[in-house]
């Protein structure tokens, strides 16, 4: 039975492995991003950038159809310009950035609805808003595995200030100016993994590969590289289990955070319930 579902879809059908293996690149690359998210406080930011590069896809799907360049280069057009919009309007007005960006990720994904609805199918429009992980062709497997090896490439250089910045801001503005450029290469890095995980999942869930696995991993350890190995271990974990659909991952790694939730030694619910004894001098 286990060797049925685990192993034998992927064994018969290549379709089913290109999926796996465009399941796993995202977890690999989206896992440690989404923990500094959380850790940063901005996991509602990715949210919204998610939504963000809907009007860029669309109009690369308006242009050219279903193509791979130029719905990524639309995409992350789009996310940048967003970001970019964002913190324009933050500073040169009294409107908060989290306001802005709200703003913007509405509107655009308004927009973007409205490209692929008036050139595009009703098939076309779930393809965009929900992807297809079991389409996958050589060239979206590639880009999503040079995305992952990117992010991981740029995040082991910016590790440090990134974890300075979470630990204790003021004391890494105090000792060094690498706190702004390792910030805005992350805001890269968010983008990037965004417009690899719309490819598989869709504009609507591919930041769910994100912060569902940092969430599990906050579960279970306080420690940051415990964490980042634990969420993109959930990650793999959800992407093997919910291959046959983006959604299908999607609600594998909510059901991972519900065990989590509830049975997690870092604050899980059954731990805060039922302490363990302290010892006692």
């Amino acid at each position: 039975m286990p060797y049925d579902f685990f192993v034998a879809p992927f064994a018969e059908f290549e379709f089913m492995r290109r999926a796996l293996a465009g399941a796993l690149a995202l977890a690999l690359g989206a896992g440690p991003i989404g923990v500094f998210l959380m850790l940063r406080r901005m996991s509602l930011v990715g949210d919204a950038m998610a939504h963000a590069i809907l009007p860029g896809a669309a109009v690369g799907f308006l242009l050219s159809g279903l193509n791979l360049f130029a719905m990524t280069a639309g995409g992350l057009i789009a996310g940048f310009v967003v970001a970019l919009l964002t913190g324009l309007v933050a500073r040169a007005t009294e409107l908060k950035e989290d306001a802005a960006l709200a703003t913007f990720y509405l509107l655009s994904l308004a927009l973007g609805v409205t490209i692929v609805s008036v050139k595009g199918t009703n098939v076309d429009l779930l393809h965009v808003l929900f992807g297809n992980v079991l389409a996958l062709d050589d060239q979206t497997l590639l880009l999503i595995a040079a995305n992952a090896s990117i992010s991981l490439l740029v995040l082991a250089l910016i590790y440090r200030p990134l974890v300075l910045e979470c630990v204790d801001p003021g004391f890494m503005r105090s000792v060094s100016r690498a706190g702004g450029p390792a910030h805005l290469a992350f805001l890269a890095l968010v983008v990037i993994n965004l417009v690899s995980g719309f490819h598989a999942l869709g504009t609507l869930l591919a930041v769910g590969i994100m912060m569902l696995p940092a969430a599990i991993g906050r579960f279970w350890a306080r420690d940051i590289t415990l964490m980042i190995a634990i969420a993109t271990a959930s990650g793999i974990a959800a992407g093997h289990v919910g291959v046959a659909s983006g959604p299908a991952i999607i609600l594998v790694a909510g059901a991972l955070y519900v065990i989590s939730l509830l049975f997690g030694r870092v604050g899980g619910l059954l731990r805060q319930l039922f302490p363990g004894r302290h010892l006692e001098a």
